[in-house]
């Protein structure tokens, strides 16, 4: 049995005035992750001291069951009248247990006949988006199913995503197989990228644990080559990684999610990544009968097209979870790390019509702290613990139908976002100008 440590050291208490919601938990105890030995796919939440019993309501009014005050009371300085300066990287006035106690309990209720009609919802668009496609083959139609089918498919990689930390359903077979059907269609090792996302949550915001879109030390980052930097940072390759990090993961660190020997894994593992594996193979050999059988051309069109708009997308919304904001995000090292610390510095972002399609996943901090909440109750559940995040958490901005907005916030951060020192606990991104400079010349 695998276990993870929450640390929470250096926390303050909220300010005198607040009747805090009574959680009943012993401010000395660490919350911990625990892996149930009889399921490797999911990681629950256990805390000690909180019993929370699943409800199958569906009642929607859960304004009236969170526990907290509507608002977080004002600090001295701001009863004065004072506009005291928000440090996002020192430790927050609360903790996890607080966010726990104001979800509302029918939030953490899994339920997998409604889990299963998303997934019908979208299978049956995919395949009528490839009917209708290949029936019509316009080249007018063409690139509106390319952009709508790559949108599905990542569609599809959400739902896997939630098979993986078995907020999809409590049958563990259920997750596995589901969770194996969605992404070995889309040419991802279910069980591989499920344990180096893992990995991720477990090290949000660690600037050297983390495994996605972290940040490079400084030493890392000028022992970097000119190309690999202008391909690091340059439009469009960031949106193009996906695959590459599957083989080879970030500069800094080695393995492969097809290799069950590889750093990411333990033995006891070893068997789910040559499943994982063996799936993803038997897609790429299906895919290839298909190229004989339709011509490649016609996979192409059909699959390989909207394959890169997923990847695009992947890449696109990963990022942007973690980067991007105006104001600085801090990430940390060493005994300033916490779990909720961490998953702090994560972002929601907001995708209009998108939101819907691929299920919310845009509701991220909430998901981050607390990923066996099943997506469908994110947006309630992050509504529910806003009054305990206050100024920690940063309001995404409102996005028109389509998110063109957040392509200008991805550049932005692309320009700016390079590396972070060496040293230091908390430590925030830094530009080197000579990067800048030299992309300009070249276009």
């Amino acid at each position: 049995m695998a276990s993870f440590i929450i640390s929470e050291c250096g926390l303050k208490p909220f300010p005198h005035i607040i009747h805090r919601p009574r959680t009943g938990a012993n401010p000395t105890s660490k919350t911990r992750f625990l892996v149930n030995s009889n399921n490797s796919s999911s990681t629950d939440l256990i805390v000690p001291s909180l019993k929370f019993t699943t409800s199958s309501s569906t009642h929607r009014n859960w304004g009236l069951k969170v526990s907290v005050p509507l608002r977080v009371a004002p600090t001295d300085g701001e009863e004065r009248g004072e506009a005291a300066e928000f440090d996002p990287g020192t430790a927050p006035p609360f903790k996890l247990t607080d966010i726990r106690a104001a979800i509302p309990k029918h939030c953490w209720v899994k339920d997998p006949w409604r889990s299963m009609s998303y997934v019908v919802r979208d299978v049956v668009v995919v395949f009528g988006l490839a009917a209708a496609a290949a029936y019509l083959n316009n080249w007018v139609v063409w690139p509106l199913y390319w952009a709508a089918q790559g949108t599905m498919f990542w569609a599809l990689f959400v739902l896997g995503h939630d098979c993986g930390h078995g907020s999809f359903s409590n049958n563990l077979k259920l997750n596995s197989v589901v969770g194996h059907l969605l992404h070995s269609s889309i040419l991802v090792p279910y069980h591989g990228w499920r344990i180096s996302h893992r990995t991720h949550h477990q090290n949000h915001g660690h600037v050297e644990n983390d495994e996605s879109w972290h940040p490079l030390p400084e030493k890392i980052y000028k022992s970097l080559d000119n190309v690999t930097r202008s391909l690091r940072f340059g439009l469009p390759f960031p949106m193009l990684a996906y695959p590459f990090y599957l083989w080879n993961r970030s500069p800094g660190k080695t393995g492969s999610h097809f290799d069950p020997k590889s750093d990411l894994f333990v033995p006891s593992e070893m068997k789910d990544v040559i499943t994982s594996t063996v799936c993803w193979t038997a897609m790429a050999a299906l895919l290839v009968g298909l190229s004989f059988v339709m011509g490649p051309i016609q996979v192409l069109k059909l699959y390989g097209v909207p394959y890169w708009i997923f990847v695009m997308w992947l890449d696109f919304v990963t990022y942007l979870h973690h980067h991007g904001r105006e104001e600085k995000l801090p990430w940390y090292r060493g005994k300033e790390w916490s779990y909720l610390r961490g998953g702090l510095t994560t972002l929601d972002r907001d995708y209009g019509w998108i939101n819907n399609v691929h299920h919310d996943i845009g509701t991220h901090v909430v998901h981050h702290l607390f990923p066996q909440i099943p997506h469908y109750h994110l947006v309630e559940a992050t509504e529910a613990a806003k009054p305990i995040f206050g100024k920690y958490y940063r309001e995404p901005k409102i996005s028109g139908p389509l998110p063109f907005h957040l392509i200008g916030s991805l550049i932005r951060s692309l320009k700016k976002d390079h590396y972070v020192s060496d040293t230091g606990d908390v430590v925030y991104y830094q530009t080197d100008p000579e990067l800048n400079s030299s992309s300009s010349k070249s276009r």
